[in-house]
């Protein structure tokens, strides 16, 4: 119903005829841009807007990477940011600056997963602290082979790949190990396209990295997933153990951030109001975990209630689970 709601308020089709003027609708572009994790999410969307839109409007999908998403989205260069993170504090001020105001839409959950490389017969789990020792910055040019990490490991060399600095992943994933965001080792294969860092696992029989849980999915064939143990034991990521909690400190939720002044645009709309209508099922053929419905509720009561600003204060959302984040939506 307030799905139903939302749209009359914004004064938009969710479903049907394109509601766009033929003149207007020919030169209608939605642009995004952001997180390679929630690309997967916003192309599916955006595939399918297109398809029920007869491609009256064409949205585009860019993966810059969550912190470079903002940078454009600062400038007020695209209409959405795919974000595997919360907006930071510094992107909060660069926003201001620029007058750009936004609505924060949680929109899925992910595990963030450490793989290696499937003959890997002896990292079949990793305590937090054994990551910590892999990829703080003191382990650069120091720990280099897998006995340095653990002792009962055999003499191989550690090859590593991870996300690039402007990756929202990267942000996490350091904040989660190391206890600073942005606080790694540099020598490392870093990208903002995971399949850089899948292929490079993949061929590499000391390799190590970390990515989100959907692109594990789909190269499962040619990738291990590592156990991570939190200090409650060794708990691999999987939608139930992401539903239930269980993986800490690598789950996380994932966001799409929507400009105030771009949700005037009725292509804009359209779109995000096609987004949480359909999020729930797309999420999940994707393969991320979807949120519970009362969460997409608040989402729509947000945006029908102008409701801009984050939730977050500008800090990373570390050890957030599910029911903590609909606790937090429920305060708007």
């Amino acid at each position: 119903m307030k799905l139903v709601q939302f749209a009359a308020i914004l004064g938009i089709v969710v479903a049907g005829g394109a509601s766009l003027g033929a003149a207007h609708a020919q030169s209608a572009i939605v642009r995004v841009d952001g997180s390679s994790t929630v690309y997967p999410i916003t192309e599916a969307v955006a595939e399918d807007f297109q398809k029920t839109r007869r491609n009256a409007v064409r949205v585009t999908v860019g993966i810059s990477g969550t912190g470079g998403g903002f940078k454009k989205f600062c400038r007020g260069d695209i209409d959405v940011a795919d974000a595997s993170r919360p907006i930071l504090r510094k992107e909060m001020d660069a926003c201001r600056e620029n007058g750009v105001s936004y609505y924060e839409l949680p929109i899925a959950y992910d595990a963030l997963t450490v793989i290696v490389n499937p003959h890997n017969t002896f990292a079949s789990t990793l305590t937090v602290a054994d990551l910590r020792k892999i990829w703080e910055p003191a382990a650069q040019g120091r720990i280099t082979n897998w006995n340095q990490v653990n002792p009962a490991f055999p003499d191989m060399p550690l090859k590593l790949y991870g996300a690039g600095a402007d990756s929202g992943t990267f942000d996490y994933f350091t904040e989660a190990v190391v206890g600073k965001a942005k606080a790694s080792r540099g020598d490392y294969t870093a990208s903002e396209d995971d399949n850089v860092l899948v292929q490079g696992v993949a061929r590499d029989k000391g390799g190590l990295g970390y990515f989100g849980f959907s692109y594990y999915l789909e190269n499962q064939k040619k990738l291990k997933a590592v156990a991570i143990d939190g200090g409650k034991g060794s708990v691999l990521p999987s939608h139930q153990t992401v539903e239930d909690g269980t993986y800490v400190p690598l789950s996380r939720p994932v966001f799409i951030y929507v400009s105030a002044k771009s949700l005037d645009k009725p292509e804009v709309k359209e779109f995000v109001a096609f987004y949480l209508k359909h999020a729930s099922k797309l999420v999940r053929e994707v393969k991320y975990v979807a949120l519970p419905g009362k969460v997409y509720d608040a989402n729509v009561e947000r945006l029908a209630r102008k409701k801009v600003g984050t939730v977050f204060g500008g800090e990373e959302a570390v050890g957030l689970r599910i029911e903590d984040l609909v606790r937090r939506e429920a305060r708007l």
